[in-house]
């Protein structure tokens, strides 16, 4: 294979990197592209390139960074000088030493290849096609907005080390949406696709797996039929979550007051801190016996697979609650050095240009054993919520409150009428603890966000969430646009 440009970047620094212990190159690249089709009027079209490599210097006990987006041979080697300046400016004053370094040099190079390439299909070709999904979802005079929309980045990061280590990683990361605003007598209603975390690594054979193409006469339907549905009824009720709304459930109060940074106090003036303490890990009753959450970062096709991190952490999965009991944090080799606690290989960095920090990446809640239709008859009284519209949850990642599109109320065992402006709050482990039914692998949907934010200054990462429906008892629903 010919060495990619990224990958002849890193071999740059090798041979003008400053006397240090130990240093480290990371060299991100991607391209992207986003086509839209709004109110029957073609977007103006998206396209995005970005090229940087962030250089790291190990001295004494000192670390420090620089990124640039100068590669060449004189840039690489100005960063490489002031990342040792820096890293001679804050030895004996780190919070934490670096990490112990790996003994072996670790090679990997790898490339995801979908069974249909983005570039397969010409831009006009999906462009056409995303008009013919417009026009079915103007279907009827009371829509009056509606879109669709399609982006695609490829990304490439190779992690050079000192030490030996190569690690190439390419993907294909596919983001779809489809959306439908219906109106009258001063309600609006809306039903999306893509709202409820639809992502995907791989090519335009993604959207042939979800359904993409054929879903917009149901977005429109479901929409004008959320017109004449009476609101959502106030309760404490069952709650039947789809996994279109398990994944931001997953997201907001189990993921977030898990990362490890958080825990240590790291994001408390930006994103929060965290209910969780690391007195909790190996004791602490997360949720019922039947949650199971990992860190699994080997589900083909989900947001953020990968084989290392950034750091170069072999990437495993790892049981973050097992039994509802809390096992382990999600924290990379930092972190881990720092609070002297087990993690994962979850240090990720959105571009060059930002350092790793702890993200969540593929985080899931396991298969239970139940079918939907097993689910459903459980419930004498309860509501099904399907599609995220809305949430909000305190600076503990504690309290919470969601909002879905759509809900379905359920009666002795049997679903019934459609209920518009469903929402439901709660208390985060007490949720959890509520839990008393999953779907089995069947009923498993693989979703996440391509925009979950962190860190000072900001990084917006891709996320992933693969998740079963979800059974809650004594759930306080409410209704109210």
């Amino acid at each position: 294979m010919c060495m990619s440009q990224a990958a002849e970047i890193a071999q740059r620094l090798a041979a003008v990197a400053p006397a240090c212990d130990a240093w480290s190159v990371r060299v991100m690249r991607s391209t992207s592209e986003s086509l839209g089709v709004t109110r029957g009027v073609v977007d103006p079209i998206g396209l995005g390139e970005d090229l940087g490599a962030m250089v790291t210097v190990e001295a004494k006990d000192g670390v420090g960074y620089a990124a640039t987006s100068d590669v060449s041979v004189a840039g690489l080697q100005r960063a490489g000088s002031e990342a040792l300046a820096w890293a001679q400016r804050s030895a004996g004053r780190m919070v934490a030493p670096p990490p112990v370094r790996r003994a072996a040099a670790m090679h990997h190079d790898h490339e995801d290849k979908p069974r249909l390439a983005w570039n397969a299909v010409s831009r006009a070709d999906k462009i056409a096609r995303l008009k013919g999904q417009a026009e079915q979802l103007k279907r009827d005079g009371r829509i009056g907005d509606w879109s669709a929309e399609l982006s695609f980045t490829d990304e490439e990061s190779v992690l050079a080390t000192s030490n030996g280590d190569f690690i190439r990683q390419r993907r294909g990361i596919v983001v779809p949406g489809l959306a439908a605003s219906a109106s009258e007598g001063g309600e609006t209603q809306t039903r999306t696709l893509g709202r409820g975390g639809v992502i995907r690594q791989g090519g335009l054979d993604v959207l042939d797996d979800i359904g993409f193409w054929t879903a917009a006469p149901r977005i429109a339907e479901e929409a004008l039929e959320l017109l004449a549905a009476p609101d959502c009824p106030t309760g404490a009720m069952d709650v039947l979550l789809l996994p279109d709304q398990m994944y931001i459930q997953i997201h907001e109060s189990i993921g977030h007051p898990l990362e490890l940074d958080r825990i240590l106090g790291d994001e408390r003036n930006y994103a929060g801190t965290s209910f969780v303490t690391l007195d909790m890990f190996g004791t602490y009753q997360y949720g019922s016996k039947l949650l199971n959450v990992s860190f699994d970062p080997g589900v083909a096709g989900e947001a953020a697979s990968y084989a290392f991190d950034d750091d170069g952490m072999r990437a495993e999965k790892q049981y973050l609650i097992k039994d509802g009991i809390l096992q382990r944090p999600m924290g990379g080799a930092y972190s881990q050095a720092r609070a002297n606690a087990a993690g994962v290989a979850n240090s990720r960095a959105c571009s060059w240009n930002r350092p790793a920090i702890d993200r969540m990446a593929n985080l899931n809640v396991e298969a239970g054993a139940s079918s939907l239709d097993d689910l459903v008859t459980q419930i004498e009284n309860g509501i099904v919520m399907e599609t995220n519209v809305s949430w909000s949850i305190d600076d503990s990642r504690n309290k919470f409150q969601f909002g879905c599109e759509r809900a379905r109320l359920i009666k002795n065992g049997v679903i019934g009428a459609v209920v518009k402006n469903p929402n439901y709050r709660g208390i985060s482990a007490t949720f959890w603890r509520s839990l008393k039914g999953l779907g089995n692998a069947g009923t498993v949907q693989v979703l996440g966000t391509p925009t979950c934010g962190k860190g000072e200054p900001n990084q917006a990462i891709p996320v992933g969430h693969a998740s079963p429906p979800g059974l809650f008892a004594d759930v306080h629903v409410f209704g109210g646009g």
